[in-house]
């Protein structure tokens, strides 16, 4: 008897948009994952023709090179702006964000606050690794305190570097934000509830319901000096208090 895969039930399969390209990213990396679950959504809605992404600067920037959907390439920090023209010339287009921490927290915050503010139909996915990756491990924004980084090698301290940038909490309030979400991709349960906000996510977009935000805590082997398994467990024991999982908010 033949075996009946549902797309609803595929949790990490290879989706249809995923191309063969090899990946580049570090072992145990979360984007791959991400990429997946951003796959596997913009597919089983059927907006692989209508969907234009806008690519980051960061470990993700060659986005483009994995997801066989139309990419625009956006400055460091200025993914929301451009997605917002794109989605103001495009309205019938499904237009989302991929930003790591470095790019939206930090060098972004304005694009992304104003963005949200003004309601834009669009998505941001955000990835919090709490560190730049890509440039070598550098404290970013949302780095904890006591985080050692390549520039706070004794970690980080309050009183020069000031407190993480919770902005995902500063987007809340916010009128025009629909949806504010913290997932994770560590285990199969986590995957499955992230693939389902993504869903909503996109689906507020296409009905024109203001801007949904989806953060992902991740991991980051490399930059923390961790291996796969290591960098997994101390994400679930420090991130996760620090930034905790949930619906921050879901405006119907």
């Amino acid at each position: 008897m033949e075996t009946i895969i549902k797309p609803e039930n595929i949790v990490y399969g290879k989706p249809r948009l995923i191309n063969n390209n090899p990946m580049h990213y570090c072992p145990g990396c979360s984007h791959g994952v991400v990429h997946n679950l951003v796959a596997s959504v913009i597919d089983e809605m059927g907006l692989a023709e209508k969907t234009i992404g806008i690519a980051p600067v960061g470990c993700a920037v060659f986005a483009y090179k994995y997801l066989d959907i139309d990419w625009i390439e956006a400055a460091h920090g200025r993914a929301p702006a451009v997605a917002t023209a794109v989605k103001r010339l495009n309205p019938d287009k499904m237009v989302f964000t991929y930003q790591g921490d470095g790019d939206l927290a930090a060098i972004g915050t304005g694009e992304t606050i104003h963005a949200c503010n003004r309601g834009e139909n669009i998505v941001i996915v955000y990835v919090n690794n709490a560190i730049y990756g890509m440039t070598g491990g550098q404290m970013s924004p949302t780095t904890l305190v006591d985080m050692k980084t390549a520039t706070c090698p004794y970690g980080r301290n309050v009183a020069l570097n000031g407190y993480p940038l919770k902005i995902t909490e500063l987007l809340v309030p916010l009128e025009g934000t629909c949806l504010v979400a913290r997932e994770a991709v560590h285990n199969v349960a986590a995957i499955k509830k992230a693939k389902k906000m993504l869903r909503k996510a996109f689906e507020n977009a296409m009905a024109g319901k203001g801007t949904s935000i989806i953060e992902f805590v991740a991991t980051c082997s490399a930059g923390w000096k961790m291996s796969a398994g290591q960098a997994n467990n101390w994400m679930v024991e420090n991130l996760f208090p620090a930034y905790p999982l949930g619906v921050l908010k879901d405006r119907v």
